[in-house]
């Protein structure tokens, strides 16, 4: 009964720990990934604590208004994940060294301003749209998908309590198990080995 129990220990754990390797890795297989949702912003669509299914984008004719997606913010490396609400085309602009005026980039090949697509972007619970437009090139991907309360649970077996509560309740039971099976091993020996009278009578026969 101990035994049994030992290995659903070490079953749960190990299935635990497998799948939450194996998850992200499936995403992943299918061009995909997970993105743990961290703020309230786009509330009621998704929550924080929900993980959202992420597509890569390859071409700026992929974008379009509707759509929720993933994308850096000008001056910041913090992920933002919000509705496109417009799309629009900027010339790109430099910084004039003589008269410190910023006056577009013109590209030399067709004697004409470089322009560059930016999305207009809001979260769903907030009132105003987000300060800045955002180059097509710091998109990441658009949402396919939303898990409720998967956020959490990924956060989590990645985390190192996560880790232990998964791995170490199993090599505990595995070290369990082969200290019984040790014991079992010597006491099988014990009962197999004759006992001091039979030993007399088999020195006897055989003398």
């Amino acid at each position: 009964m101990v035994s049994a129990a030992l290995w659903v220990v070490v079953a749960v754990g190990t299935l635990a720990f497998a799948t939450s390797l194996a998850v992200p890795l499936w995403f992943q297989a299918q061009n995909q990934r997970l993105l743990i949702v961290t703020s309230g912003s786009m509330s009621p669509v998704f929550e924080a604590g929900d993980a959202v299914v992420m597509r890569k984008v390859d071409d700026p004719s992929q974008l379009k208004v509707g759509q929720i997606v993933s994308f850096w913010p000008l001056g910041s490396e913090n992920l933002v994940t919000h509705r496109v609400v417009d799309l629009i085309t900027l010339p790109t602009l430099r910084q004039d060294e003589e008269t410190g005026r910023m006056v577009p980039v013109i590209d030399p090949e067709t004697n004409q301003p470089r322009e560059n697509r930016y999305i207009i972007t809001k979260g769903d619970a907030n009132d105003e749209n987000d300060p800045n437009a955002t180059p097509y090139t710091r998109v990441r991907g658009i949402v396919l998908d939303v898990h409720t309360g998967w956020g959490w649970l990924l956060e989590w077996t990645s985390s190192p309590v996560g880790r232990a509560v998964m791995l170490v309740p199993p090599l505990l039971a595995l070290g369990t198990l082969e200290l019984l099976a040790v014991r079992d091993a010597r006491h099988r020996r014990r009962e197999k080995a004759p006992n001091r009278d039979e030993r007399h009578v088999d020195a006897y026969l055989q003398g």
